[in-house]
């Protein structure tokens, strides 16, 4: 039986709920881009079934913050799915932060071991600095999915290097993220 997972692309296209910027480019636009390739990537090994939150680059999910989070959560909760993958970019007032991170509602569990294939992937595939896994209970998605998730923050959109690295090579951020998984299910 294949393995369910929901891939949300962070934030809306505008408006409510919108992503970070930096350096010209949208949060919410490049982890679209990341998000469908690896979309594609797990369709095409056929252990898995993939929907995403956002279907469009256009899409916005709810009229409201809170709205936003809780559509996203609706859609994994109501398939149901057996993962959620949560994708974003990090933004920081200090130019010079830069790397990736995921995290995870607590630090055990099989969130947190797909976090850590993930975080291992991105650091070592994209030579991405080691922000490590983190628990963060309070995050929306983390908490009220009711399976394992996590949210990926790829690198900061703030950092000229690192947002450089997202515009430039989106497949390479699928192919780790990819890799990540394939990893944690031994496959």
């Amino acid at each position: 039986m294949a393995i369910k997972i929901v891939i949300d692309p962070g934030h809306n296209p505008q408006g409510i709920n919108a992503g970070a910027e930096g350096f010209g480019y949208r949060e919410q636009d490049l982890v679209y881009e990341v998000a469908q390739r690896l979309a594609t990537l797990l369709r095409e090994n056929g252990n898995f079934e993939v929907r995403l939150t956002r279907t469009t680059p256009t899409q916005v999910l709810g009229t409201s913050n809170a709205t936003s989070l809780q559509e996203r959560v609706r859609i994994a909760n109501s398939w149901p799915a057996d993962y959620f993958i949560s994708i974003h970019a990090n933004a920081s007032v200090n130019p010079e932060a830069n790397g990736a991170e995921v995290y995870t509602y607590a630090d055990s569990g099989p969130a947190h071991e797909l976090a850590v294939s993930i975080q291992q992937a991105l650091v070592e595939e994209m030579d991405m600095k080691d922000l490590g896994v983190k628990t963060n209970p309070s995050l929306y998605v983390l908490r009220r999915t009711s399976m394992p998730a996590v949210l990926v923050e790829l690198g900061f959109i703030t950092n000229e290097q690192d947002v450089q690295k997202l515009a430039n090579d989106p497949d390479g951020f699928a192919q780790a993220l990819y890799n990540g998984i394939l990893r944690y299910f031994g496959l």
